[in-house]
């Protein structure tokens, strides 16, 4: 679970970023802001995951 989670999020942020400059040299800047949320979200979503393994980790480590 090491370095191919850092790939996966920087992958998520270039496709977006991308994304992201396409639309906006297209003319659809409320579209290219909510693609740009849309990345965030999951990321956030995978962030949220790690970090609730995290601490059933350490739950179980401690037996609480």
């Amino acid at each position: 679970m090491g370095v191919e989670v850092i790939f996966k999020i920087a992958a998520i942020g270039i496709l977006t970023a991308v994304t992201n400059q396409i639309l906006k040299h297209s003319g659809k800047d409320e579209i290219a802001t909510l693609t740009t949320l849309a990345g965030v979200v999951i990321v956030l979503f995978m962030v949220v995951n790690m970090i609730s393994e995290l601490f059933e980790t350490v739950k179980s480590l401690f037996f609480l």
